[in-house]
């Protein structure tokens, strides 16, 4: 019998898609703590495309001091995720580019279902496991993917990152997860959790945040 790895592996939360829905913070999924975070990163099309080429090519986890591994591509159709209308409705699957692009790297862009490794450090945090990406949108106005927790995480849950690019031109990116302890430590210390949510948060927003941007690459 083979042996199964991680890339065979389903996400350790039932929840998947859920940082799509609308009132995700006000009822997130049962046991987990939801977290939202956005800032203005420029505006025109020319940033909202740049931001966009930063997320689909992991280029902003990388920014923000985290190493992206073992990444295997997957198939754009399983783990497509399910749009949510402003109320919360489910209104379909995700739409996603289906032909191969690649970063200037020649990093892979994201899609759907696609798998990797990722380590590193952010402040006095400790990021390491296996994730799986869930969804992948590409929309006129609109880029966003999220990935789920696999295994070896410290926490367990979902996490989207979004581009959009607003009526008055500005181009905003958005940060959100739902969270829960999958570790001792942060079951007894439950506020190290957000804690620590707020740190990733904030230097995933710092890495496309121009102002902010010599001091994450430094």
């Amino acid at each position: 019998m083979r042996r199964s790895n991680f890339q065979d592996q389903p996400t350790d939360y039932a929840a998947v898609g859920a940082t799509q829905a609308a009132d995700l913070m006000q009822y997130p999924p049962d046991g987990y703590r939801p977290h939202e975070e956005s800032i203005k990163i420029g505006s025109g099309d020319e940033r909202f495309a740049a931001a966009s080429a930063s997320v689909l090519s992991w280029e902003v986890l990388r920014l923000a001091g985290i190493t992206v591994a073992s990444i295997e591509r997957g198939s754009g159709d399983a783990y497509q995720g399910v749009r949510f209308a402003e109320d919360g409705t489910p209104i379909g699957r995700g739409t996603e580019r289906t032909e191969d692009r690649f970063a200037s790297d020649g990093t892979p862009y994201i899609t759907s279902g696609t798998t990797a490794e990722l380590s590193g450090r952010v402040g006095p945090y400790r990021v390491r496991g296996h994730i799986r990406v869930v969804y992948v949108v590409e929309e006129p106005r609109r880029v966003t993917f999220a990935f789920g927790t696999v295994s070896g995480h410290t926490i367990s849950g979902e996490e989207s990152f979004a581009i959009e690019k607003r009526d008055d031109d500005s181009v905003w990116f958005t940060v959100r997860a739902f969270v829960r302890a999958a570790r001792p430590l942060y079951r007894i210390f439950p506020f190290l959790l957000m804690r620590r949510r707020r740190r990733l948060a904030a230097q995933y927003l710092r890495a496309l945040s121009p102002a902010w941007a010599r001091t994450v690459r430094d």
